[in-house]
C-alpha cells in the first residue's frame, strides 16, 4: 500500500533557491519548481505557484476565501462554502466561484465522521475551480500532522468507520487513486444511509468492526500511506499576493529556516521519504512544538489576558515576520474564537478558526474574504441561514 504514494506525486527536487519555470499539465505532474495552474480567463492573469508543496502563490485580481477548521464536519463544511458563494446547494457540490481562490487553513481531520468526504470535496472543487480561472489550496494543520505521527487520539467513532469503508473502497477502484479519491464524496453520501442503523445491529462485531477501522486508518495515513501521500500535497505555510496562511502561527525563526523548505521537508515525511539519520528536528519546528508552525497559538491569544508589554512583544514579533515575508497581514485557524472571526494588532493577524464543527463549538460558520488586498468577514445570520452578514474591515 505504501508504494501507492510514488504513483500519487514524484518525487520532488530540492532546489530553494533557483525554481525552474514549468507549465502544470496535471495534478500528478510536478516538482520544486512555478507552475501555471489556471490559464488566463475574462482578461485575468493566470495563477502562478511556486513550490512543491505550494508555498508562494501569484493570483493577479483574484477574490480569495478562506475558511477555518471544519474537523469532520461535512454539513458545515458545506454551509461555510454555500454562505461565500463557492458552492452549489442542489447536491451536485458544483463550483460556482470562477476565478476566486478558495484557502482552507486545515485540521479537517478529527473530531467528525467525514474527514475523507471533505478532502475529497476539496480536490473535486480544485479541478473545476482551475477550469474557470480559480484555485482551491489547503494548509495542514496540527490534526493532519497528528494523524500521520499515527496519533489517533481524538478520531471521532465515525471516522474510524468511513476509514475502513473508503480503504474498501479503494480496492473496489483497482487502487486507481484520483478515480477513487475524487469520486468518494458522492460515494460517502450513499454509504451514510446504512450508518443510521441501531448501534446494536452490529451485535458483538462492534469491538471487531473498530480494530478493522483502526487497522484501516493506520494503512491511510501512516507515512506513504495513500491519505498520508494526498496531504503532501499540500503546504504548512502558504503565502498568496501579499497575505499569509498558516494553522497555528509563523514566527521568525520558521522564515529564516525558509518556508519553502520547511514544506518540502514536511511532504517528505508524509511522504515516507525521510531519512532515518536525518536531523531529528526536521520537520519538528513545522509540526511538533508549542512553538512549530501548526501548534503555535502565540498570535491567538486573548488579549485581555495579557500585559501591556506582552501585547508588545508579541507585536514586535508579528511585525518582524511579516516584514521578512513581504506581507502585510497573516491569516491563522488552530484557536476557536467563540465571538467569531475577528482581527487583532492593527488588523495584521485574522484568526478564523470560529470551531463551525458539530465536534468543537458547533457554531455558525464565517468565512473571511478578501478583494482587492481589503477584508470583510461573512457570516450567516442568527435567525436564518440565508440571511448573511457582513463586517467590512478598511
Amino acid at each position: 500500500m505504501a508504494s501507492l504514494c510514488l504513483n500519487l506525486l514524484p518525487a520532488p527536487q530540492p532546489s530553494f533557491h533557483h525554481p525552474r519555470k514549468l507549465l502544470e499539465t496535471s495534478s500528478s505532474s510536478s516538482s520544486l519548481v512555478d507552475s501555471t495552474i489556471s490559464r488566463a480567463i475574462g482578461g485575468l492573469k493566470p495563477i502562478v505557484v511556486t513550490g512543491n508543496p505550494p508555498t508562494f502563490v501569484s493570483a493577479p485580481d483574484r477574490r480569495i476565501v478562506a475558511v477555518g477548521d471544519l474537523h469532520g464536519d461535512l454539513d458545515q463544511a458545506r454551509r461555510a462554502l454555500q454562505m461565500a458563494g463557492l458552492l452549489s446547494s442542489d447536491g451536485q457540490d458544483a463550483w460556482l466561484g470562477k476565478e476566486t481562490v478558495l484557502i482552507q487553513l486545515g485540521d479537517i481531520l478529527d473530531r467528525g465522521e467525514d474527514e475523507i468526504a471533505i478532502l475529497s470535496l476539496l480536490r473535486s472543487l480544485d479541478m473545476q475551480a482551475k477550469a474557470e480561472g480559480g484555485a482551491v489550496f489547503q494548509v495542514n494543520g496540527n490534526h493532519e500532522t497528528m494523524n500521520v505521527e499515527g496519533d489517533f487520539r481524538y478520531v471521532d467513532s465515525g471516522a474510524f468507520d468511513e476509514c475502513l469503508d473508503f480503504l474498501d473502497y479503494l480496492e473496489d477502484n483497482r487502487y486507481e487513486w484520483e478515480q477513487a479519491f475524487v469520486g468518494w464524496i458522492a460515494t460517502s453520501e450513499q454509504r451514510k444511509k446504512y450508518q443510521n442503523l441501531p448501534q446494536s445491529y452490529w451485535g458483538p462485531w462492534n469491538l471487531v468492526k473498530r480494530q478493522k477501522g483502526v487497522i484501516a486508518r493506520s494503512v491511510l495515513f501512516r507515512p506513504g500511506g495513500p491519505l498520508a501521500c494526498e496531504l503532501s500535497r499540500h503546504p504548512v505555510v502558504l503565502k498568496v499576493n501579499d497575505w499569509v496562511f498558516c494553522h497555528g502561527g509563523l514566527l521568525p525563526h520558521h522564515v529564516e529556516y525558509g518556508i519553502k523548505r520547511l514544506n518540502w521537508e514536511v511532504s517528505q515525511w508524509m511522504r515516507g521519504l525521510t531519512e532515518e539519520d536525518q536531523n531529528p528536528q526536521i520537520p519538528f519546528i513545522a509540526t511538533r512544538g508549542y512553538d512549530s508552525i501548526v501548534w503555535n497559538r502565540l498570535y491567538s491569544r486573548d488579549l485581555s489576558d495579557l500585559e501591556d508589554y506582552q501585547i508588545k512583544r508579541i507585536q514586535s514579533i508579528l511585525e518582524e515576520t511579516l516584514e521578512a515575508l513581504g506581507a502585510k497581514a497573516m491569516v491563522v485557524g488552530h484557536t476557536p474564537q467563540p465571538a467569531g472571526v475577528n482581527c487583532k494588532y492593527n488588523c495584521s493577524i485574522w484568526r478564523i478558526d470560529v470551531g463551525m464543527s458539530r465536534g468543537v463549538l458547533n457554531s455558525r460558520p464565517e468565512v473571511l474574504e478578501i478583494v482587492d488586498g481589503k477584508a470583510r468577514v461573512i457570516r450567516s445570520g442568527l435567525d436564518t441561514a440565508s440571511e448573511l452578514q457582513v463586517v467590512d474591515y478598511t
